[in-house]
């Protein structure tokens, strides 16, 4: 019988991260061509979801590699 993999949503989260970073990104910037400080706060949105992205990516690496270790060596 094939194993059914787990579900895991840190590495969707950390897609969604990177997509609402490149969001803001562009938003910063149209505001920004308009001549409009809200950009900044865009721009705070963006540092705040490439952290966010990061720290997901991280954390699965770091969940392979430790079910990777308990895993048996038979």
């Amino acid at each position: 019988m094939p194993s059914v993999p787990s579900s895991r949503p840190a590495p969707r989260l950390a897609v969604f991260a990177v997509v609402v970073c490149v969001l803001a990104v562009a938003a910063a910037v149209v505001s920004f061509v308009q001549g409009s400080l809200l950009g900044i706060v865009w721009i705070l949105m963006a540092g705040i979801s490439s952290n966010m992205a990061w720290f997901y990516a991280r954390r699965d690496r770091m969940t392979r590699a430790a079910e990777g270790e308990a895993a048996p060596t038979a």
